[in-house]
């Protein structure tokens, strides 16, 4: 009679410990999926940060370039006067 409760204890026991087991599987595959999605959401994000980075120095730019076109027409222009 022991034996067999003894029989049935290790059976319930092992029974938990294997629920345990794919309980502890299925939250190490949800945590694994997290941490997928936070990554994809990380690499949007910075792409769309070096987008506009991108963008500012691009305007910076061009603004240094109009600037630039700006003085030596004024340059040009002076010289042509003082001829």
């Amino acid at each position: 009679m022991r034996k067999i409760a003894l029989v049935a204890a290790a059976s319930a026991a092992a029974l938990s410990l294997a629920a345990c087991s794919e309980a502890t599987e299925d939250s190490a595959e949800v945590t694994a999926e997290n941490a997928v999605a936070d990554a994809e959401t990380n690499m949007d994000e910075a792409a769309t940060d070096l987008e506009t980075a991108g963008d500012e120095v691009a305007m910076e730019a061009d603004d240094a370039a109009a600037e630039v076109e700006s003085e030596v027409e004024g340059e040009t222009e002076a010289e042509a006067q003082a001829d």
